[in-house]
């Protein structure tokens, strides 16, 4: 089991920056794919980066390639995504999650909002 809190969302102007973090708790964290995944209003939850167990690999999707950077901290239990030149479309709840696989994420945090005016 793995327990996960994600932090750092807040309210932003379009065109700034905001990094959200995951502070994992429970299992060792680096066995653990990570991912940030968010949800806006009406919208369907979506994936916006994941990193694998090591950090050497990262996806994202286009809509946020460029723009955001997913990393890790495996000794402070930690994941980041640093979002820039953020969109009124980026505001949603975003969430962290871990699994055995990059494609397979079994652990859910509660979320952080994070909203973009234009």
């Amino acid at each position: 089991q793995v327990q996960l809190v994600e932090s750092g969302g807040g309210l932003v102007q379009a065109g700034g920056s905001l990094r959200l973090s995951c502070a994992a708790s429970g299992r060792t964290f680096s066995v653990y794919a990570v991912g940030w995944f968010r949800q806006a209003p009406g919208k369907n939850r979506e994936s916006v980066a994941v990193i694998t167990r090591s950090g050497a690999t990262t996806y994202y999707p286009d809509s946020v390639k460029g723009r955001f950077t997913i990393s890790r901290d495996n000794a402070k239990n930690t994941v980041y995504l640093q979002m820039n030149s953020l969109k009124p479309e980026d505001t949603a709840v975003y969430y962290c999650a871990a699994g055995p696989f990059s494609y397979s994420m079994d652990y859910w945090g509660k979320g952080t909002l994070v909203t973009v005016s234009s």
